[in-house]
């Protein structure tokens, strides 16, 4: 039986959140399949199984924050006996010791479960009795069985139905009677999808508290019960909606780290901007060649690239700003290569993920990692490591329609540029004579200490 451990996946993090599970409390899985997504301060990591064996226990629910090193879930390897499986051979209940095995119908684990959850309602193991197969739902992750009968009710001990997908097969469930009266609030977590969790902790809903009409809680059940809150409320939650419209939202994982990072580069580095108005009117006529070149096939050619180009180009010509002020060594670093970042939104805040050695790359490969830069970003699968050496970064505030804007440092790097809309304006020519050209404004800011202006 093994425990995997919440690791450090960054640079010296010390807590992330469990974004989702994604496996379920008997399933197989194998060394290096995915287990589960966390949120650290930088991105949405998933951790692969360093273990082969069969999942006991998820020791950590979804949306709960934990410090690096905690046990996270529990994992018994194929030549170990899992809590559930009932021994080959056992004595009569009636005549085991005290450290004796369970007979066949409930394992040791789970007479001890059913005792803890039910205290001085079971005081010694249930008679044998045959097992039965569990019965199968395809809309279940895993279920309780359970049979009403004059106030008393069958509670599942050991594993539930599971989907028929192959990754989770059904298992053989073992059932206690125990009278669900005494059973403590909360003592079961309630069953339900992720799709169904993620709905619930989005409506500030705790799901022990939603009803089900069936063996799990469905998104009709939560939304149901969302309907009722008004008559019937639930616990309150720090992200539930006050009587005044007021929303607090937890601020953790990539927002968190944020949010420091800006007020640390703000404060300590003496930032400078310097607005310039261009006529890009060629950088327009030079995109609209790229896209029918066929080196280009299947990358997305934008002025964006060739901003980028045109910086890593620029930064032969001032290298101070491709460099770092380190103040401990009261030293300036200047780097040996561009390690261009690119600014993207995410639905969970800004990430800056680098392209590595992005000026030793021809404006074809500078396409292709820039596609994959962005799509990886977008889906929040942007590794802390690639996040981590940047050394100039660009920002594209002309998405939003913005002409112009005050770009913020990144943290350890002395240059940032922002890149503003790029639309048709009335521009004077060489001739004086009144034009339409593509006009773009782009704002520099950098660190002071480093570039003199």
């Amino acid at each position: 039986m093994s425990e995997f451990k919440l690791p450090d996946v960054g640079e010296g993090l010390t807590e992330a959140e469990i974004v989702s599970w994604k496996v379920s409390v008997g399933d197989q899985i194998k060394v290096n399949d995915i287990i589960v997504d966390i949120e650290t301060a930088k991105s949405i990591v998933e951790l692969p199984s360093p273990y082969e064996g069969t999942v006991e226990a998820l020791l950590v629910d979804e949306g709960q924050t934990v410090d690096v090193g905690t046990p996270i879930i529990r994992i018994t390897s194929a030549d170990e006996p899992a809590a559930s499986e009932p021994p080959a051979e056992s004595p009569p209940a009636q005549e085991a010791p005290p450290t004796a095995k369970m007979p066949n119908a409930m394992t040791a684990g789970q007479f001890a479960a059913a005792r803890d959850l039910v205290p001085g309602a079971v005081t010694k193991a249930p008679p044998t009795a045959p097992e039965a197969p569990a019965k199968e739902d395809p809309g279940a992750e895993g279920a309780g069985a359970s049979s009403a009968s004059e106030g008393r009710q069958a509670v599942l001990v050991g594993y539930g139905p599971r989907t028929t997908s192959t990754k989770r097969r059904a298992r053989k469930g073992a059932v206690a009677s125990v009278d669900t009266e005494k059973v403590p609030q909360r003592s079961i977590r309630a069953l339900a999808k992720p799709p169904v969790r993620k709905l619930a902790k989005d409506l500030g809903i705790d799901l022990d508290s939603v009803p089900a009409t069936g063996d799990v809680v469905t998104r009709a059940d939560v939304e149901a019960f969302a309907g009722l809150r008004d008559t019937e409320p639930a616990a309150p939650r720090t992200s539930a909606p006050t009587p005044s419209g007021d929303q607090r939202i937890p601020i953790k994982g990539v927002r968190k780290m944020m949010a420091e990072a800006m007020v640390a580069s703000a404060f300590t580095s003496p930032h400078v901007t310097e607005w310039v108005t261009l006529d890009v009117s060629k950088t327009m006529e030079l995109v609209a060649q790229l896209k029918t070149d066929d080196r280009f096939a299947g990358v997305r050619v934008s002025p964006l690239l060739i901003v980028a180009r045109a910086v890593c180009l620029a930064m032969r010509r001032t290298p101070e700003l491709n460099s770092t002020w380190d103040d401990a060594a009261q030293e300036i670093v200047l780097k040996g290569s561009v390690n261009l970042g690119i600014a993207a939104a995410t639905p969970r805040g800004l990430v800056v993920p680098n392209i590595v050695g992005a000026d030793s790359m021809t404006l074809p490969e500078l396409a292709q990692a820039f596609g994959e830069l962005i799509a990886t970003a977008r889906e929040g699968k942007t590794q802390p490591a690639q996040m981590a050496g940047g050394s100039f970064t660009i920002t594209n505030i002309g998405v939003f329609g913005i002409d112009a804007g005050t770009p913020i440092l990144n943290p350890g790097e002395s240059g940032i540029l922002a890149v503003g809309a790029i639309n048709k304006r009335p521009w004077v020519g060489d001739d004086d004579e009144i034009v339409a050209r593509w006009v773009t404004t782009l704002a520099l800011s950098f660190d002071h200490r480093v570039v003199d202006g």
